[in-house]
């Protein structure tokens, strides 16, 4: 049982730097991919938060009076 702890052993420690590389990498993917999902949903809540301040806001409506565009082309008819 000693003999084959050692054999293990012996063999991490010659892929020691494998080893400690692909936990690196696996460290900064699972970080990476929690700050991605992070930024979405922060995004997600931030949008829809604006997108019901938004609907409960009173519209916006303009009026425009055609009157003197009517009046105009009413006279460059009427001087012809």
């Amino acid at each position: 049982m000693s003999q084959a702890k050692v054999e293990r052993y012996k063999e991490e420690k010659a892929n020691r730097k494998q080893i400690m590389k692909k936990e690196k990498v696996k460290s900064i993917a699972g970080r990476t991919v929690g700050a991605v999902i992070c930024i979405a949903l922060i995004g997600w809540i931030g949008y829809s938060g604006y997108s019901r301040w938004e609907s409960s806001q009173p519209a916006k409506t303009t009026e425009i009076t055609m009157e003197p565009l009517s009046e105009y082309l009413n006279s460059l008819s009427a001087e012809e």
